[in-house]
């Protein structure tokens, strides 16, 4: 009989495999992620993940560069140049708190990095240029407000990222202490709109003059 199965299509099972990995990883690090359990979460075999890849190192690095990818496309598809630099800034910290509330495995996946040092990241070539887009756009967002006498004269790029992405972060990946000593995760549902108003405002109050 002729083999009718639809072929492999290598982009989709890369993707697949990403998928699985950043689980796995976020879920145990880069030492306690088995391959095995990869494979058996996609279509795909140990020996194919080795074939995409190259190693559990090289995978791991895939998944970091991805999920820096993803978090610089977010924040690029913006369009902040439209909007007045106080909006620009609400827009970018409210998008900030979003992306970090709706993806607990990049900020476990950041834990991690920062408990390995960061050595993996570093691995990837293109990372700082990746990653030079956010302080671009606060930069020019900060220039605007500056000029038009709204933000403080003081004010940088790097400083401002710190304060945004700080509460969002911390919120999240903290989430499992801070229910065990306080009797309340701050990421329940009915604290979602107070804390992604909260972090816009305190960030509206210390650039403003």
């Amino acid at each position: 009989m002729p083999n009718h199965a639809r072929p492999r299509d290598p982009a989709a099972t890369r993707q697949d495999i990403l998928n699985a990995a950043t689980i796995e990883f976020s879920d145990h690090g880069l030492t306690g992620a088995r391959i095995g359990a990869i494979a058996d979460r996609t279509r795909t075999t140990v020996r194919m993940i080795y074939y995409y890849f190259g190693s559990k190192e090289g995978l791991y690095r895939a998944v970091l560069d991805r999920a820096y990818t993803s978090i610089r496309e977010t924040e690029s598809a913006l369009a902040l140049d439209c909007l007045a630099p106080a909006d620009a800034i609400r827009k970018l910290v409210e998008a900030t708190f979003d992306y970090h509330q709706s993806n607990p495995g990049f900020v476990r996946l950041v834990i991690i990095e920062n408990i390995n040092r960061g050595i993996h990241l570093a691995g990837l070539e293109h990372i700082k240029a990746l990653n030079a887009s956010v302080l671009m756009t606060l930069g020019v967002v900060l220039a605007r407000g500056q000029a038009d006498g709204v933000f403080r004269a003081d004010a940088t790029a790097m400083g401002l990222h710190l304060l945004m992405t700080s509460f969002c972060f911390y919120r999240v990946a903290n989430q499992h202490t801070l229910r065990t000593i306080f009797g309340q995760s701050p990421v329940d549902p009915v604290l979602t709109g107070p804390h992604r108003a909260m972090i816009a405002d305190a960030v509206l109050g210390y650039l403003r003059k």
